[in-house]
């Protein structure tokens, strides 16, 4: 059975991050530990332990360290519910 690609159309993304799963996202697509991202960007494991688990808020000068780190735009941390195709393209 031979299927016409137009028959198909793309699906959309359903799933939102939270702030913790987006850092997490990009930590693990990096391949780094909460210990090498710790010393990449200057914050704590601990802290970022907490910050992935949505236990802390992170607050503008910690978004715009992890952005530093992860060379993206600071709102794709702060905002991942608006910038998941960015993240999509981090990856």
């Amino acid at each position: 059975m031979k299927s016409q690609q137009s028959a198909f159309r793309a699906a959309k993304s359903h799933a939102v991050l939270s702030t913790g799963e987006t850092i997490r996202l990009l930590r693990e697509l990096k391949g780094w530990t909460q210990e090498e991202l710790a010393r990449k960007s200057g914050i704590s494991a601990t802290n970022i332990s907490l910050l992935e688990n949505d236990r802390v808020e992170i607050g503008k000068k910690r978004a715009e360290q992890f952005a530093k780190t992860f060379n993206v735009h600071p709102a794709i941390i702060m905002f991942p519910e608006y910038e998941t195709k960015e993240i999509e393209k981090a990856a």
